[in-house]
């Protein structure tokens, strides 16, 4: 895919979570996100660190964490989190929003991912709407099935994926899950919140998992 219109998809999506940011409360930044353990505080101070995130940092934070992925993504969105606030937060978010900067060994739309379904773990706690917009997150959910980064291909193996609000469908399961793009990448991500959302013989096996 043309990396100058990923690019320009993923800065279009960090203004438009940037300008929803804006309109949160005090509470809203202490609420519990999607992400198990992390508040909506917790998950923008990560978001921040997509373009600032260094390789000998990175490796740094790998041996802190003894090789645990997850921990190093978390340990470091709470020590961002306890350094800055919500609004400083959001500035140095919008700040790099046109950023072409990733961090190491993650693909060009890794960001557009990153933006479009932390959003949605902002969000929905919050019982806020955020819609995803079909062809970029058509493209994301795309490469989060092709990655073997997420875990998509054995989480959703024998599963039948049905997009409703587009034209687009992949997997060769019996079981198949049917629901808009937005959800079925939040599947796709490990989110069971995205279940909500879908219907199909599929989506009681992905609950059992999720």
């Amino acid at each position: 895919m043309d990396r100058e219109r990923v690019l320009s998809w993923t800065k279009a999506e960090r203004l438009g979570l940037a300008d929803f940011l804006d309109d949160l409360e005090g509470a809203d930044w202490e609420t519990p996100s999607l992400c198990t353990g992390w508040t909506v505080h917790d998950v923008v101070a990560h978001l921040t660190l997509s373009t600032r995130t260094t390789l000998p940092g990175m490796v740094k934070g790998m041996v802190r964490a003894r090789g645990d992925w997850e921990r190093m993504e978390f340990d470091a969105a709470r020590r961002r989190a306890a350094d800055f606030g919500p609004a400083e937060l959001i500035a140095q978010f919008r700040e790099t929003a046109a950023s072409p900067r990733r961090a190491p060994l993650s693909a060009p739309l890794d960001p557009l991912v990153d933006v479009l379904v932390h959003g949605q773990d902002i969000a929905r706690p919050l019982g806020r709407v955020r819609p995803t917009p079909q062809e970029q997150t058509i493209a994301a959910l795309e490469h989060v099935l092709a990655s073997p980064f997420y875990g998509a291909r054995k989480r959703l193996r024998g599963v039948r994926l049905v997009a409703t609000d587009a034209n687009w469908s992949r997997g060769e399961g019996q079981d198949e899950v049917r629901g808009p793009a937005g959800d079925l990448l939040l599947l796709a991500t490990g989110r069971a919140a995205g279940l909500t959302g879908v219907s199909g013989p599929g989506a009681e096996r992905l609950g059992r998992v999720l």
